[in-house]
This record gives structure tokens, C-alpha cells and sequence, in this order.
């Protein structure tokens, strides 16, 4: 079968920080709007661009209203953030033409749309932004470089832009390096490198809702390693750990990538095998056991070998939902270890078991 790959439900993450970045972008607009309303309280009531200023402050009160509660509210997702930060930097160009362009009190706002970009979009957007913030100064100090002295130090004045937006994007990089290695962490088992129980929840409640939806089968499989305390003692804790590893590692390469295996706790896993009956899967929860019990692994200076204990129950027969799949599979592995180990038991109103011998399963 397919070498499977750990699944790792980063996507409610990313929602939820886009989320998060969504309910930023609201209360920015309010603080844009709120700070141009002031800026014309405090001007004369006959000032030419006053009428300008109330006109750019209606729009992005609509445009917020509609980004936030309208058509494209609860629509979390990097372009939307992105599109966010480009109604505001023209927002910013805008209200500086009308309040005197360079000398604006609101030209400094564009350092604040681009260290929100560089914290939300990445390097590549964040070098793009900074493009068209300097673009935009230019454009607002067009009548100032007639001169060759004020070209000059106009000039100078761009480097604030190129600097803040290139350390933003090296600060935003290694965030997002940290946030992604936290995320990992968070969903996997250290010791294995497989999806933890949290993790396991969370893709199996996804396949729970699509095997209902369609009335597709599912099986889990629950598997415990029958030698760890002996190994354990025998050899020392590390020992035990690379069993753990070792019965990992058998399991993932007898199983699909769409299926689901974590690490349960202890020496125990659990597999789910999506759109399969339990009947259908037996074979290969069968090659598991008899691979973990006929390969020897080997441990510093010595050979170390276990055998599992494995049980099998699927769903709909044996349960509603993923929890009580599982517990009737753990109830069938307990069967496994009762009966002599070594074996994988089905669930079912009268349990039956398959054993294993040294070279695979006895007649």
C-alpha cells in the first residue's frame, strides 16, 4: 500500500487566524475614519477639501460595512486581508492629496499599512507593497522634485518605506516559520511523528460527517505493542521508545495515505481506514501483526523483537459515531490480549480471532 503521509489539520488554524487578522482590519478602518472625521472638525467649515475628505470617509465606512457584516464578511483569507490593505493604502493617498500631500499629517499612516502587510501577506506582497507605497509618495511629492536639492532629499526620505517593509518581511518569515513549527507540534506525536489523539479527532470528526453524508463505510483499528514492559525492563526506557518507533513505522507502511493512524497513548494506536468496511481492511491490520512479530529491529548493541495485539470494529455495525467505534475496537484488542496476544480480533456479537506464529498466521 501507500507510504501515507501524517495529516495535519492546519486549515481551522489558518481560518481562525485570518479571522483574527479580519476583526484587525474592521477596527483599522473605524481608526482611519475616525482620525479623518477629527482632521476635518478641526479644519474650517468653507476648507475646499472638505467635501473630498467626507467623500472618501463615506466610502470606506460602506466598504468596511460590507467587508465585515455584507457580502464578503466571515470570508476569511489572505486576499481578503490583502484586499483590505490596498482599500487603505489608497484610503491614506487619497486623504494626503486633499491635507497636504508630503507634509500630511497622515502621510506616516502608510508605515502602518505596511508592517500590517508584512504580517500578514508575506515577503513577496510585502516588497510589492512597499512598491506602490513608494510610488505613492513620489506621486504626492511630484511637485517637489523640480529641484535638484529637494529631489535629493526626497529621495533620502524613501528609505524609511524599503527598510521598514524589508525588515517587516525577514520578521514576518520567521514568524511564520515559529507559528508553523508550533502548529505541528501542537497536532503531532513527538516520539512517532504521528497525528496525536487531538489531531485524530479532529480529521476523523471530517470523515465522520462525510462516511454519514454518503453512507460510506469506515473501521478502526485499535493495536498495542504486547512487549514493552519487558523490553522496557530489560533494556531500559530507551528501548521501549524505539519499539514505539518501530511499531509506527510497521503500521504506516501497510496503510493507506488517506487513512488516519495517531498514536493513542503509551504503546497503543489507532488507525481509522475511511470508506472500508472492517471485513475489507482485516487483511492489512492481518500484515501488520505478522510484519511487527516477524521483524526483528535492532536496539545499540542487540536485536529486539514484539509481537501486537490488535482489534477491529467499523461503523455502522458497531457504533454511531467514531467514539464508540473505537471503543468496541478497544474492547476486541483487549480480546487479542486475553486470548494469547499476538492476533487481531474483529468485534462482533461472537468475537473471533486471527493468531500469529513465528512465520505469519497458524492454519
Amino acid at each position: 500500500m501507500e507510504q501515507p503521509q501524517n495529516a495535519i489539520n492546519y486549515g481551522s488554524g489558518t481560518v481562525q487566524r485570518y479571522k483574527g487578522y479580519d476583526r484587525i482590519m474592521g477596527n483599522i478602518s473605524w481608526l482611519l475614519i475616525a482620525l479623518v472625521a477629527l482632521d476635518m472638525k478641526l479644519m474650517p467649515a468653507d476648507h475646499a477639501s472638505m467635501f473630498f475628505l467626507a467623500a472618501l470617509c463615506v466610502l470606506l465606512f460602506f466598504y468596511n460595512l460590507n467587508a465585515r457584516y455584507g457580502v464578503f464578511s466571515r470570508r476569511y483569507s489572505q486576499f481578503k486581508t490583502f484586499v483590505d490593505l490596498m482599500v487603505f493604502l489608497a484610503f491614506i493617498v487619497a486623504v494626503c492629496w486633499y491635507t497636504g500631500r508630503i507634509t500630511s499629517p497622515f502621510m506616516s499612516l502608510i508605515y502602518l499599512i505596511l508592517m500590517a502587510t508584512s504580517l500578514t501577506q508575506g515577503k513577496r506582497i510585502t516588497y510589492l507593497m512597499a512598491g506602490l507605497a513608494i510610488s505613492s509618495y513620489v506621486l504626492l511629492a511630484s511637485e517637489e522634485f523640480r529641484e535638484v536639492y529637494a529631489f535629493l532629499s526626497h529621495i533620502l526620505e524613501l528609505f524609511p518605506f524599503m527598510l521598514i517593509a524589508h525588515l517587516g518581511a525577514m520578521l514576518a518569515g520567521e514568524t511564520e516559520s515559529a507559528r508553523s513549527e508550533v502548529e505541528r507540534l501542537s497536532l503531532t506525536d513527538e516520539v512517532t511523528g504521528l497525528n496525536n489523539m487531538r489531531n485524530f479527532f479532529l480529521l476523523s470528526d471530517i470523515q465522520e460527517k462525510l462516511a454519514k453524508r454518503h453512507e460510506r463505510p469506515y473501521a478502526i483499528c485499535m493495536i498495542d505493542a504486547d512487549g514493552l514492559k519487558k523490553i522496557n525492563d530489560q533494556y531500559g526506557h530507551f528501548a521501549g521508545t524505539e519499539l514505539i518507533r518501530q511499531v509506527a513505522r510497521t503500521i504506516t507502511s501497510h496503510i493507506r495515505s488517506s487513512d488516519i493512524c495517531a498514536r493513542y497513548g503509551g504503546d497503543e494506536f489507532v488507525i481509522m481506514f475511511n470508506e472500508n468496511a472492517k471485513h475489507d481492511v482485516a487483511v492489512a491490520v492481518e500484515r501488520i501483526v505478522t510484519a511487527m512479530a516477524t521483524t526483528p529491529f535492532p536496539f545499540e548493541n542487540t536485536t529486539l523483537s514484539t509481537t501486537l495485539s490488535a482489534g477491529l470494529a467499523g461503523y455502522p455495525e458497531d457504533g454511531d459515531d467514531v467514539r464508540t467505534v473505537m471503543a468496541n475496537a478497544d474492547e476486541a484488542m483487549y480480546v487479542s490480549k486475553r486470548s494469547g496476544k499476538n492476533r487481531l480480533t474483529i468485534f462482533g456479537s461472537t468475537m473471533y480471532h486471527n493468531s500469529f506464529g513465528k512465520h505469519g498466521m497458524e492454519p
